[in-house]
């Protein structure tokens, strides 16, 4: 029993309390050497969970405390290696492993079931924070965060470092670009004006004396918020951390406070600009962003209210502001964008409008907000709206790994001096905030907050044609000039220091280095695969299948329709016709009373489309359009009836809303494209040469974008055509034939579903039809896709059962050698990109990609070796035991019960058996390094057949165009 007051390793106990919403007992703890701040979260959860986080206010944009983040895992005192923290990864059973930079903190958290792995881990993450190798070193500052790249007298002079290339890509978006202006207009006397990130433009005026002055100063325990959560023994914990760590040093006066913006007297306005290709238009394409200073963090009503009011006035279908924006034509999207930190604020955006447009963009929004404070807003829409934000603080944002979600949630208060646990004990604010209904809360709190509050901004993002050129010229002058600033003797020097950076990259790491990484035993992994539990029900038509596991009493409910019988034509109208359905008028009641329905009742009803692959072979593949629904208790038969009249009632009629759900979903393409531009790129080489992925790349890639683009385009002329073949698809999809149900919860929420299902199928199309055979041929297209982003994303690819091989789980320990080791060192280390991996499964495709690289020849040399360096390698049982276990993680990964239940629902569509799955592990658990000698024909066969497609930098592709078979815009 722990007591008030009494020390525990150093930890003086100040509080315990009982937290019902996350079923936990918090403990909140303070270092008496140090003033270390811990909380300690104590529940059956067997995902353990350790976090170290500091305050790290950045003074600058140069990036300092995302470059510190990356460094510090880069070797320590007794984690000797070049890269503990990629060590770690190949040979640990970890759930989650990473690092992560907040405008005003970092963090470094783990997870693990596995207690001895757990303390590993966590070691590692401490020696790394408070002994990290960054001040013996200087060529780890060169390679994560910046350096002049120079090999001979000749050569011109380069920026290169993985931090200054991830931020040219992240600076690729206009939504990146539009966060850090609205920082700068809110808080110009706070570190929220900078880009604790980096901004490209600003990373090289970084040194290495101020980056170690900037660890110096903040990375000290008496700056630090350490977090534990799980089931894991708490006293070993503190006395490990105690007497390992923190006893080591002494308490310390650090300045960290994160200063509050004053108020403002008048709005502040920016404008700042984006590049877009020469090949593009820039009509219509600005951003305009109105935004509020909303409070502090530290309050509770506050912090739920940022959210709420996003929903409420934007995020919902049935939102005024964004009802009242699109009827104007604002824009062709309305969204909301929040920011944290100290002082929360909320922001009204309109994508894709013209600045003249400024002042009536304004104007609606102010008129929207005064109706709804003089004549009161729609209970039902604050009711819906709360509702969102409940279900995802009880389902901890769906996040797999809960106490990630829950650090995160008690530093949003904990970092600013307030209590740690005000956001994790929500159902007093919820409670309070519903009671507040009818009160006139909301409207006052819009009155308060929006109509009289001068701490607000207008932001404008203009596009730039020739932004990107012009940057490029201007940085090539800057280092030219540069250059011819140095002497002969300045020069050399910069050459040996890019020699010893590149001799430490090239250098192995020495055995006694190896030997400081905390390894695991094969005795430690789980030789059986856990099943999932399944019960299959056939009924006639329709199959069951029922997942019994605990899910805190919500109901998950998936409906997989088969659609395999809509034409190759209207493939795309698939993914078309989901993104309108809840969001266009049913036969029952206009969309904005649907949504508030939805919302009210559920936790969301939502559409997808995907194909799942015959588990060997990728001709054969099942298309499926999903329904995905949760509730809880008694309405679970309200949110059936929903289900059935979304998708039997819906009236695909209205032209002008149509337009606007389309232009919508093009907007949220583009906003995703250059954030996950590796599995764009990966996914259009596939459908070179995979008839399953060029169905998904038809559905949702790039084919579709391209297609979605084409349709708005014509659609004023054509719109009788697009709305008869958006019908044709709607009364054929939702058919009963073949039809699975998924359910994931109780038996009792089992029972009340398979009573309430007839609600759903008797108004289903029941008509037989026959699937159709697809013609997708081979094509070996070699795209290169020309953007506007400052980094390319490079992929290849092939399907290696065509060249006669066949699929071993040892391949799952391949591709994690090859991601991890090789890729990593030559692509990302030594290339600068912020990524790269490859991909081998069942089916027969090989895909390798990489993300944010500055290279693109040389990325796709360094693929071509692969076949070399396996040819080559050498490793001892060891080390080949460490990338095992790593692969076992894999196979383990961290999953919500609704995961559970979605991964079991896919076997079993694709035909993969608990045998197969446990076939895989036992073929891991078994590799030697004669198996993976093995796949050297196979990786060399496949990538001579020279499948490539980079999405990048306009400029580099056309550099590079004997590459490529064709070059395609990718805005067309």
């Amino acid at each position: 029993m722990f007591k008030l007051g009494n020390i525990y390793y150093g930890f003086k106990l100040i509080e315990e309390t009982e937290i019902k919403e996350i079923q936990s007992i918090a403990r909140i703890f303070i270092h008496e050497r140090t003033g270390a701040k811990l909380l300690h979260l104590k529940n059956d959860d067997d995902n353990k969970v350790f976090s170290i986080g500091f305050r790290t206010p950045p003074s600058d944009s140069t990036g300092v405390p995302h470059i510190i983040e990356h460094c510090v895992l880069s070797g320590s005192r007794k984690y000797t290696t070049k890269e503990p923290f990629m060590d770690m990864i190949k040979g640990s059973l970890q759930t989650f492993l990473n690092a992560m930079t907040f405008s005003d903190k970092t963090l470094y958290p783990i997870a693990s079931r596995n207690e001895k792995d757990f303390f590993n881990l966590m070691d590692v993450y401490l020696d790394a924070v408070f002994y990290p190798k960054i001040y013996e070193i200087p060529e780890i500052f060169m390679q994560e965060g910046w350096h002049y790249e120079i090999f001979s007298e000749e050569e011109k002079i380069r920026y290169k470092g993985v931090v200054y290339n991830e931020m040219q890509g992240a600076y690729s978006s206009p939504e990146r670009i539009l966060g850090e202006a609205i920082g700068k207009s809110l808080y110009p006397d706070t570190c929220y004006q900078y880009s604790s990130g980096g901004n490209p433009d600003v990373i090289p005026e970084l040194t290495y004396d101020d980056f170690l002055d900037f660890h110096r100063k903040f990375y000290h325990p008496s700056n630090s918020y350490i977090f534990l959560y799980g089931n894991g023994n708490i006293e070993k914990q503190l006395k490990h951390i105690d007497e390992n760590y923190l006893s080591n040093f002494d308490k310390a006066q650090i300045d960290s406070t994160i200063k509050i913006q004053m108020p403002f007297s008048s709005r502040n306005e920016i404008i700042d600009y984006y590049p877009i290709s020469s090949e593009e238009s820039d009509e219509n394409r600005s951003y305009l962003s109105l935004n509020f200073v909303l409070g502090k963090n530290t309050d509770p009503e506050t912090y739920l209210m940022a959210n709420i009011i996003g929903q409420l006035l934007v995020g919902l279908e049935a939102a005024p502001i964004k009802k009242a924006l699109l009827d104007e034509g604002i824009g062709e999207d309305i969204f909301p964008i929040t920011s944290g930190g100290f002082q929360p604020s909320f922001g009204i955006v309109a994508k894709n409008t013209s600045t003249d447009r400024k002042k009536q963009f304004e104007k609606i929004i102010f008129k929207t907000l005064t109706h709804l404070v003089e004549n009161g807003i729609d209970r039902n829409l604050i009711e819906a709206s709360i509702n969102i934000v409940e279900y995802d603080l009880r389902e901890a944002s769906r996040f797999p790994t809960k106490g990630i979600i829950y650090n995160m949630l008690s530093l949003d208060s904990w970092l600013y001096d307030g209590d740690p646990l005000v956001h994790l004990q929500f159902d007093k604010t919820l409670n309070q905030l519903k009671s507040n209904i009818d009160t006139g809360y909301f409207e006052n709190f819009i009155k308060e907050k929006m109509i009289n509050n001068p701490h607000s901004s207008m932001v404008i993002i203009e596009p730039k044609k020739e932004l990107g050129a012009e940057k490029q010229r201007a940085l090539e002058e800057k280092l030219e000039e540069y250059k011819k600033s140095l002497s002969k003797e300045e020069i050399n020097k910069l050459i040996e220091s890019n020699r010893k950076l590149k001799r430490m990259q090239d250098t192995d790491d020495s055995e006694e280095a190896k030997a400081t990484i905390p390894k695991l035993s094969l005795s430690d992994v789980e030789l059986k695969a856990q099943p999932i539990p399944q019960e299959v029900i056939k009924e006639d038509k329709l199959t069951i299948l029922n997942h019994n596991i605990f899910t805190s009493k919500i109901a998950y409910v998936d409906f997989y329709f088969d659609i395999s019988m809509i034409d190759e034509e209207l493939i795309p109208y698939i993914n078309l016709l989901i993104g309108l359905l809840g969001k266009i008028d049913t036969e029952k009641r206009p969309y904005s009373e649907l949504s508030n329905e939805i919302y009210i009742h559920t936790g969301g009803i939502n559409f997808d489309v995907t194909c799942y692959d015959q588990k060997d072979n990728d001709s054969i593949y099942y298309p499926k359009l999903i329904v995905n629904a949760k509730a809880i208790g008694n309405n679970i038969i309200k949110m059936m009836d929903l289900i059935s009249e979304l998708i039997t009632q819906s009236k695909i009629e209205d032209r002008k809303r149509i337009k606007e759900l389309f232009q919508q979903m093009k907007s949220r393409i583009e906003m995703t494209i250059f954030d996950a531009g590796h599995t764009v790129a990966a996914s259009r080489v596939s459908s070179y040469f995979s008839p399953s992925k060029k169905y998904i790349e038809r559905l949702k890639g790039l084919d579709f974008y391209w297609f979605l683009s084409d349709i708005l385009e014509r659609f004023d002329k054509d719109s009788n055509e697009i709305l008869a073949n958006l019908n044709k698809v709607y009364k054929k999809a939702f058919n009963l034939n073949n039809l699975i149900l998924s359910f994931t919860g109780d038996e009792d929420d089992f029972n009340m579903i398979k009573s309430s299902l007839d609600i759903v199928t008797e108004k289903l199309n029941k008509e037989e039809f026959k699937p159709i055979e697809y013609t997708f041929k081979e094509e070996k297209l070699n795209e290169g896709i020309l953007s506007s982003a400052n980094v390319q994303y490079v992929s290849k690819g092939y399907n290696f059962k065509k060249l006669g091989f066949n699929y071993s789980g040892s391949m799952k320990v391949l591709s994690t050698i090859l991601s991890r080791d090789y890729l990593h060192n030559k692509i990302r280390a030594q290339g600068g990109a912020y990524g790269a991996g490859i991909l081998l499964d069942t089916t027969g495709h090989i895909v390798t990609y990489s993300y944010r690289d500055p290279n693109l020849d040389k990325t796709i040399k360094v693929y071509d070796k692969m076949a070399d360096y396996i040819d080559n390698l050498n490793i001892s049982e060891e080390e080949l035991t460490t990338y095992i276990i790593g692969t076992i993680s894999q196979l383990d990964p961290a999953t919500t019960p609704h995961m559970r239940g979605q991964i079991a629902t896919n076997r079993y569509i694709s035909g993969i058996t608990q045998e197969d799955i446990q076939k895989t592990r036992d073929e891991v658990l078994a590799t030697k390094l004669e198996d993976l000698k093995t796949f050297v024909p196979l990786i060399d066969k496949a990538m001579k057949e020279d499948y490539l497609c980079v999405l990048g930098n306009e400029s580099m592709i056309r550099q590079n165009e004997k590459l490529f078979n064709k070059l395609v815009q990718l805005k067309k």
